[in-house]
C-alpha cells in the first residue's frame, strides 16, 4: 500500500489536468489505500474524486465500479442516505434511456436493496433484489453473484429462515471475487454470527480459535469486524456459563474498538459496537450503565434512520429499549424502534402453528418444511432451486434428508406422509 499511495501521487503531480482517466486511477487507488487504512474521510474524499473523472473519461462501467466503493465507504462512516445517492447515481450512468443496460446495474439494485433492509422494508428490499436477478449475469460486476447472496442473506435471517440464510453464505464464500476493496465483512465472520444465533456455540469457538484472536490483540480497521464477532461469541459463552472472563473481556475490547471507530470516522461501526456495550452491561445486570451506550448508540442512529440493527439485537434489545423509552430517551425514535418489534412480534404470532408430529424420529428444518411445501405443489428440484436460490445439488441433499426423516423412498410418500403428519 505504501508503493500505490506513493506511485498514485506522483500521477497527480504529473498528469496534466484533462488527463481525466489518469487522474481517476490514481485518486481512486488512494482512496482504496486510505480505506484499508481505516482513514474514511479520505477514502470519501478520494473515491468520490476519482469515480467523478473515470466518468468525465466516458469510463462509465469503471464509474459505476467506482460508486460501489464510495457507498461501501459512505455505508461505515455511517452515511446511509449519501450511500442511496450514491448507488441511484450509478444506476441512471448504468440504465440511460435509449442506451444498453451497461455492466453494474445488478450491483446498484443490491446495494439499495441493502438499505431498504436496514430501514426495516424488507418487502422492497427483496424487490430489488428480485430486480438484480432478472437483469441477468451480464449485467453485473464479477462481485455481484457473491453481494447478492450476502444481501438474500440478511434477509432470510431477518425472516427467522437461519438454514437458508447459512446457504446463502455458503455460496457466497464460494463465489466470492476478491477485487481491489479490502474485505472488510468476510463472509466467514458472517456465518459465525448465525452460528451463535442457532446455538451453535462451539463451532463458533472453533473458529474464534483458528482465527487466533484475543481481546488482547492489537487492533486494526481490516479485522474489525472479526473483533465484533468475537464479542458476539464472548457474551454468548457468558450466557451459558456467566464465566467473568467472558464478560470483562468482552467488555474491555469493545471499548477499545470503539475508540478507534470514532477516531476513524466509522459510525456504522461504532452504533453497533455501542449496542452490544449496552446488551453486556444488561447481561451483568447493570441497567443505568447500558442504558449510557444505548442512549448514544440512539442519538448516531436516527438521523440516517437505523432500524434493523436494533431488531436483529432480538427480545433482549426490545426490553432496553423500553427502559430507554420510560427515560424518555429521544422518544420519537425509540417509539419507532419499539413499534416496529411490536410489528415483528405479532408477525411471527399470526404464522398458523404446525400440528406436532410426535412419530417422527427427528423433525424437520423450517428449511426442510418449505422444501416439502413446495414438493406438494408439484414443483421440480429445478424449480424449487430457483424459487429458493438454491443449487440443484442442495435442493437434492435437502430432499435425501426429508425423505429419510419421514422413512420413505419417494416424493409421493412423502407427501403422503407428510399430511398424516399433519406437517402439510
Amino acid at each position: 500500500m505504501p508503493d500505490t499511495a506513493k506511485n498514485a501521487r506522483r500521477v497527480l503531480d504529473l498528469a496534466p489536468k484533462n488527463a481525466h482517466l489518469m487522474l481517476g486511477g490514481a485518486a481512486s487507488s488512494l482512496g482504496l489505500v486510505a480505506w484499508a487504512s481505516g482513514d474514511l474521510d479520505t477514502a470519501c474524499r478520494m473515491t468520490a474524486d476519482g469515480m467523478a473523472n473515470v466518468h468525465r473519461a466516458g469510463y462509465i462501467s469503471s464509474a459505476i465500479g467506482g460508486a460501489i466503493v464510495l457507498a461501501d465507504i459512505q455505508i461505515a462512516q455511517g452515511c446511509l442516505h449519501e450511500a442511496m445517492t450514491t448507488y441511484e447515481r450509478g444506476l441512471r450512468w448504468a440504465m440511460e434511456p435509449g442506451a444498453p443496460v451497461l455492466r453494474g446495474a445488478a450491483d446498484m439494485y443490491v446495494g439499495i436493496s441493502a438499505l431498504h433492509y436496514e430501514h426495516n422494508d424488507l418487502e422492497t428490499a427483496t424487490q430489488y433484489l428480485l430486480t438484480s436477478q432478472s437483469l441477468g449475469e451480464l449485467a453485473g460486476l464479477p462481485q455481484n453473484p457473491y453481494r447478492w447472496r450476502a444481501a438474500m442473506a440478511r434477509i432470510r435471517e431477518a425472516q427467522s429462515d437461519l438454514d437458508e440464510a447459512l446457504d446463502l453464505l455458503d455460496q457466497a464464500e464460494r463465489l466470492y471475487d476478491a477485487n481491489f476493496s479490502p474485505n472488510v465483512r468476510p463472509i466467514a465472520a458472517r456465518k459465525v454470527r448465525l452460528w451463535v444465533t442457532q446455538g451453535r456455540l462451539d463451532e463458533a469457538l472453533d473458529w474464534v480459535r483458528a482465527q487466533r484472536l484475543s481481546v488482547d490483540d492489537e487492533l486494526s480497521y481490516l479485522r474489525e469486524f472479526d473483533y465484533i464477532t468475537l464479542v458476539r461469541v464472548l457474551l454468548a459463552r457468558y450466557q451459558i456459563d456467566r464465566a467473568g472472563h467472558s464478560i470483562s473481556g468482552a467488555v474491555a475490547l469493545l471499548e477499545r474498538l470503539l475508540k478507534a471507530a470514532e477516531e476513524g470516522g466509522r459510525k456504522g461501526s461504532a452504533i453497533e459496537i455501542l449496542i452490544l456495550q449496552a446488551i453486556a452491561y444488561h447481561a451483568q445486570g447493570n441497567l443505568p450503565a447500558a442504558l449510557l451506550p444505548l442512549q448514544h448508540a440512539l442519538t448516531l442512529a436516527e438521523p440516517d434512520g437505523y432500524v434493523r440493527i436494533f431488531l436483529d439485537e432480538g427480545p433482549g434489545m426490545m426490553q432496553l429499549l423500553r427502559e430507554a423509552s420510560a427515560r424518555e430517551s429521544i422518544p420519537d425514535y425509540t417509539e419507532k424502534l419499539l413499534a416496529a418489534f411490536e410489528a415483528e412480534k405479532r408477525k411471527s404470532e399470526d404464522k398458523p402453528d404446525l400440528p406436532p408430529a410426535e412419530l417422527l424420529i427427528e423433525s424437520l428444518s423450517q428449511r426442510e418444511l418449505k422444501i416439502l411445501q413446495l414438493i406438494a405443489q408439484g414443483l421440480s428440484n429445478r424449480e424449487i432451486g430457483e424459487r429458493l436460490f438454491l443449487a440443484l445439488d442442495t435442493v437434492k441433499g435437502h430432499n435425501r434428508k426429508i425423505f429419510d426423516k419421514l422413512q420413505v423412498q419417494s416424493r409421493t410418500e412423502a407427501i403422503a406422509r407428510a399430511r398424516e403428519l399433519g406437517l402439510l
